[in-house]
Parts: structure tokens; C-alpha cells; sequence
């Protein structure tokens, strides 16, 4: 894959600077960051905890496919799409995706359209946990 772009799926905590500074370019104008955490309810469940599961090397290519797709439609400079997988808690990043294009604009379409393709496209699961109970969701609706 180009070097415009950085696609992982990793159980190790997720660093905000590491996307931007591989998406950070002098011939960007725009640089837009979406970055998801583990919120502390669901529907009025108190969420002790988040286990997530990736079929790694199906959801690799996916993302790669989303990337391409953002540098293809909105002339993305850079690209960097991070998934953490494993059991996250309350307030963990569980993905950051960055994009840097020439203008403002299209940085935040380019991050809106790579967070809702991830989510309808990429082979991820979760589980939340509750104090009395669990249930195992589709992280993608």
C-alpha cells in the first residue's frame, strides 16, 4: 500500500499523534480527525466495558479500500484509518481516522465518509459489558 496511507488493527492503545503526524503534509490546507471512544452507557446501560474482535486481515483490506477511496474522491493528500481491537474501558480510543487534503472541506467529508463506510463495510465486532449482563453488537450497524 502507498505511503499515503496507514491502515492498523492493533490491541495497543492508540495514539492521536501518531495519525496526524503521518497525514500532516505542507501542501494541506485541511487536516480533520475523527476519533471514536468507549462511552460510559448505551440506550441508559451503564457500559463497565467494550471487547472488540476483527476478522484482521478481511478488515486490513477494507480499510485500505476506504482509503483509497477518500484519496480518489476528495484528492486526500494523506490517510491514516487505526481500529484498536482487544477489551477497551470507558473513555479508550477505539479508532482515529485522519485525512489531509489541499482545502478544509473536504477533509471533514473525507472523515465522515471513511467513519460511516468503516462502520457499514469492515468485518468488527463488539461486545458491550454491563453490570448485569453483556450483549455482542455490531460495531457497524
Amino acid at each position: 500500500m502507498s505511503d499515503r496511507i496507514s491502515v492498523h488493527i492493533t490491541k495497543e492503545t492508540l495514539r492521536v499523534a501518531n495519525c496526524y503526524e503521518h497525514v500532516s503534509h505542507v501542501s494541506a490546507g485541511g487536516n480533520a480527525m475523527f476519533i471514536g471512544t468507549v462511552r460510559n452507557q448505551t440506550k441508559g446501560n451503564e457500559v463497565l466495558k467494550l471487547e472488540f474482535e476483527a476478522y484482521t486481515p478481511m478488515a486490513i483490506k477494507e480499510l485500505e479500500k476506504i482509503a483509497q477511496a477518500v484519496i480518489e474522491k476528495w484528492d486526500a493528500i494523506k490517510v491514516s484509518i487505526h481500529h484498536r481491537v482487544g477489551t477497551l474501558r470507558v473513555g479508550d480510543i477505539a479508532v482515529i481516522i485522519s485525512v489531509s487534503t489541499p482545502h478544509r472541506a473536504a477533509s471533514f467529508e473525507a472523515c465522515q465518509y471513511a467513519i460511516d463506510t468503516l462502520k457499514e463495510t469492515v468485518p468488527i465486532w463488539k461486545k458491550e459489558i454491563f453490570r448485569d449482563g453483556e450483549v455482542w453488537v455490531s460495531a457497524h450497524p
